[in-house]
C-alpha cells in the first residue's frame, strides 16, 4: 500500500511524536508498503521540501508556527495548518500522487481539512490514530471553560472524527467519550496500543555517576513537564525523601512547568534532584540504562485515558514504573496486571512517598517487574502489531478484537 502518514513532527525533531511515526514508517516499509510522511515546518523558505530519511521518503511542507509561542497565535497557527500544508503538498512533486490510504495523528486536532482532502482526491480510506482527548482533559484541569473558544476545539474534532474511517484510541476507557460517533455510518472505533521500538545502547551525554546523584537509586522522569502532567508531585516527593542519600531523581526533558520546577528545587534546597535538557531520542536507552525506576506523572483531574509514550520506553528499558494518575486510567490496570510497577491514584505525596520508598529498598522485586515489563513491551506495545492493525482498518477487514 501507497500510505500518507501526517504528524506535526519528525525526526530531527526530539518529541515523542516523532519517534513514534518515525518507528512506525519504518516498520511500515518493513512489511512491503510505501510510506510517505508529510510534516509541517515552519522554518522552511519555500512551500516544500522532499527527503529521504533513513530510507523513508519525507515531505516537508511550509506552515506557520506552532510551538513556543502565546496561546492565542498558536491557536490561530493551528487552525491555519491543514489550509497551509495543502497548499504546499498542491505545489510539490506530490501532488498528483494517489494514496490507498491516510493515517494521521492527533494531537493535532486541526488535521481534518487535509485528510479530507487527500481521501477525496484517492478515494482511499483514513486511519486516526487518537493520542489527546482535547479539549475535554482542558477542561478537566481547569485550563478551559465551555464558553467560546471550547466550542471552536469542538468543530475541529468533529472535522477529524468526520474524516476517519477508523478511530484507534490509545485505551479501552476511552471507548464511552467517542459513543456519540457509533451512529456515522462505516467509522470503526478500536483500541490501538502505543508502540515502541527496540534501540540500542549508544551511549548518552549525561553521565549519572559524574554527577552528585552518583551512587543512588535514580527514579528519572525523561519527557514533557506540561500542565497534564503535574510533575510538582514528583518535586513534591524529592523533598519528603531528601533525608534519604540513597535515592535521587533526575528530570530530562523540557515544557513549560520546567522553569517553575527548578525555582521550586532550588528554593527547597533539594540536593537529591537533578535537572537536564532534553536529550536526542537515541540517546535515551543510555540515559535509562544508568537509573533504576522510571517516573510517570497525569494530572489526578483527568478523567481521559492515556498510556504515555516514557511508560513504553521505561519498558523497553527493564525499568520498573512509578505512576501518579487519575483513578481507574487504564495505566493502572496495565501496571498492576502485568506485574511492571506500582501505581499511585492518592493525590496525598504520602502515599507516592511510600511507594517510592518500598521500591527503592527491594532489589530483587524491581528486577521482577523489569523483566515482566520487556516482556510486555515486546508483544502488546510493538510496531509490528500496530502496522498490521492499521493496515487492515484501511483496508476495511474485521475489526480486531482488541489486545
Amino acid at each position: 500500500m501507497r500510505v500518507a502518514l501526517i504528524a506535526v513532527a519528525y525526526p530531527p525533531a526530539r518529541y515523542s511524536v516523532a519517534v513514534q511515526m518515525q518507528d512506525l514508517a519504518h516498520e511500515f516499509m518493513a512489511q512491503g508498503h510505501e510510506p510517505t510522511v508529510m510534516v509541517p515546518d515552519e522554518t522552511l523558505g519555500r512551500p516544500w521540501t522532499l527527503e529521504a530519511v533513513d530510507g523513508i521518503q519525507v515531505l516537508r511542507l511550509r506552515a506557520p508556527r506552532t510551538r513556543d509561542t502565546g496561546y492565542l497565535r498558536r491557536t490561530v497557527a493551528e487552525m491555519a495548518l491543514p489550509w497551509a500544508m495543502l497548499r504546499g503538498l498542491r505545489k510539490s512533486p506530490l501532488a498528483a500522487t494517489r494514496w490507498d490510504g491516510v493515517v494521521w495523528y492527533s494531537p493535532s486536532i486541526f488535521f481534518g481539512p487535509l485528510v479530507s482532502a487527500l481521501k477525496q482526491a484517492s478515494n482511499c480510506r483514513s486511519y486516526l490514530i487518537l493520542r489527546d482527548i482535547f479539549p475535554e482533559w482542558a477542561v478537566d484541569l481547569g485550563l478551559m471553560r465551555r464558553g467560546l473558544a471550547y466550542r471552536v476545539f469542538k468543530m475541529f474534532e468533529r472535522q477529524q472524527h468526520n474524516a476517519a474511517d477508523v478511530i484507534g484510541i490509545q485505551a479501552p476507557s476511552n471507548g464511552p467519550y467517542l459513543e456519540h460517533l457509533g451512529q456515522k455510518q462505516g467509522l470503526r472505533i478500536e483500541v490501538l496500543w502505543n508502540w515502541l521500538a527496540p534501540a540500542p545502547d549508544t551511549g548518552c551525554s549525561i553521565s549519572v555517576a559524574a554527577t552528585t546523584l552518583a551512587s543512588r537509586t535514580i527514579f528519572v522522569y525523561a519527557g514533557n513537564m506540561g500542565v497534564a502532567q503535574a510533575p510538582d508531585a514528583l518535586v513534591d516527593l524529592a523533598e519528603r525523601l531528601k533525608h534519604r542519600k540513597d535515592i535521587g531523581f533526575l528530570f530530562v526533558g523540557r515544557g513549560s512547568e520546567l522553569p517553575r520546577l527548578r525555582a521550586s528545587a532550588e528554593r527547597l534546597g533539594l540536593d537529591n534532584v537533578l535537572f537536564r535538557d532534553e536529550i536526542d531520542p537515541a540517546e535515551v536507552p543510555g540515559l535509562l540504562a544508568q537509573c533504576h525506576v522510571g517516573l510517570v506523572a497525569l494530572d489526578v483531574r483527568h478523567r481521559t485515558h492515556n498510556i504515555p509514550g516514557k511508560f513504553l520506553a521505561y519498558l523497553r528499558a527493564g525499568l520498573p514504573v512509578l505512576a501518579r494518575t487519575n483513578a481507574n486510567n487504564d495505566l493502572v490496570g496495565l501496571i498492576e496486571n502485568g506485574g511492571v510497577g506500582r501505581v499511585v491514584v492518592d493525590d496525598a505525596v504520602e502515599a507516592l512517598r511510600t511507594v517510592a520508598e518500598s521500591m527503592a529498598d527491594d532489589r530483587a522485586g524491581r528486577e521482577v517487574m523489569a523483566s515482566q515489563g520487556r516482556e510486555m513491551a515486546g508483544t502488546l506495545f510493538a510496531p509490528g502489531t500496530a502496522v498490521k492493525q492499521i493496515v487492515a482498518g484501511l483496508q476495511g477487514g474485521e475489526r480486531r478484537e482488541n489486545p
